[in-house]
């Protein structure tokens, strides 16, 4: 069963290893382990998310989804996503990208350190708008409840997060950014970062609208569906299920897609904490976009969700912690090999403390996916 459903992931995962110390060593060897880790646990809840879902669906919905899906997540997501915003930033093609990323790598890395300001405040404002509006949600099951608990009462203040974000970055502007870290030195980029902060505020609102959007449609067309089962009950005919079902499951498949989407930006935008280098980003993101696949499959063909309750918890941890490293990058630089140990360590903390959770819910009888919320 495992080798089945992973089979594809283990490949590409032995492939991209390889691929990254031919290209650049052993070093490149763990920087793409490090974001493939990462790119796993960032996107965790996203899995979950997509399998509930999936499980909804037709047998060629799920096909759709796991083959043009996956289509979409590496190869447009993981690997032209990254090369569109350093083209952006440098103010250049994405061929020319591309094309100096391989051939003129000592030029490519003095644009985009030149670029990363700009690329820093886009990806640090909308990962912290992620932790933001996970942090101040109150949820049933809490991971470290001395602190979760009086975040979520503060987050009954309505737009307490973006106006958390903006002064966040006001601050930064104001602080980082004035002496922004430059090939050549330094210089005042406090403008610039102001511009791509608003801009990954707005992308973060705007990708999140549509996905409520989306999921709206989502539940409309489930409603529709039930009723009209209902009608034809009481009629005594037969539903016309293969029409209802059929628009639900399109209305699922965008919303899966836009879903997906979003959380692939904080998986590409955080890669930019661990690495410039997009051949590494595309490496190390792809590899962790099989594995999100292969976790749904898994997840919809056992029937059951993973009961790690506080991944989601570590994971968004991380991304807070990636869009912090991200704003003082502007000024400082960082290794990544810190950077991505931060991640990696609070999402094995995590990981750690539901596996104590669920052996403490067994000891007493009480089964880890039904307990009670709040437990």
């Amino acid at each position: 069963m495992v080798l089945k459903t992973f089979g594809w992931s283990f490949a590409v995962t032995a492939l991209g290893l390889v691929a990254a110390v031919l290209f650049g060593g052993w070093t490149a060897f763990g920087i793409v382990l490090i974001l493939s880790i990462l790119e796993i646990s960032l996107s965790f809840d996203n899995a979950v998310v997509n399998a509930g879902i999936l499980k909804k669906m037709s047998a060629f919905w799920q096909k759709i989804f796991l083959t043009i899906g996956v289509l979409i997540a590496v190869f447009g997501m993981r690997l032209v996503f990254p090369v569109v915003i350093v083209a952006v930033s440098a103010s250049m093609g994405p061929v020319e990208a591309v094309d100096l990323a391989f051939n003129e790598p000592e030029r490519y890395e003095q644009l985009v350190t030149d670029a990363h300001p700009s690329i820093a405040a886009f990806g640090g404002m909308f990962l912290l708008m992620i932790f933001f509006d996970f942090i101040f949600e109150d949820r049933d099951i809490k991971w470290l409840g001395w602190l979760e608990r009086p975040l979520a009462k503060l987050g009954k203040v309505d737009m307490l997060s973006v106006c958390l974000a903006l002064i966040v970055l006001l601050v930064s502007s104001m602080t980082f950014a004035v002496n922004a870290h430059q090939h050549a030195g330094h210089a005042d980029k406090a403008q610039t970062v102001l511009v791509s902060g608003i801009a990954g505020l707005i992308t973060y609102l705007v990708v999140g609208g549509l996905s409520g959007f989306f999921e709206n449609r989502l539940e409309e067309s489930e409603e529709r569906e039930h009723e009209a089962e209902e009608e034809a009950k009481k009629a005594g005919k037969p539903a016309s299920a293969a029409v209802m079902v059929g628009k639900a499951a399109f209305f699922m498949f965008l919303y899966l897609e836009v879903l997906d989407a979003s959380f692939s930006f904080d998986g590409v935008i955080g890669a930019f904490a661990i690495t410039n280098d997009i051949v590494l980003m595309a490496l190390g993101l792809g590899i962790g976009a099989m594995y999100v696949r292969s976790l749904t499959v898994y997840l919809v063909r056992q029937g059951t969700l993973d009961d790690y309750v506080y991944l989601e918890h570590g994971a968004h941890y991380a991304i807070g912690a990636l869009a912090v490293i991200l704003l003082v990058t502007i000024q400082y630089q960082i290794s990544e090999i810190i950077t991505g140990l931060v991640g990696v360590i609070l999402i094995a903390w995590s990981f750690w403390s539901s596996v104590r959770r669920n052996r403490a819910l067994a000891a007493q009888g009480i089964d880890p996916q039904e307990a009670p919320p709040g437990v």
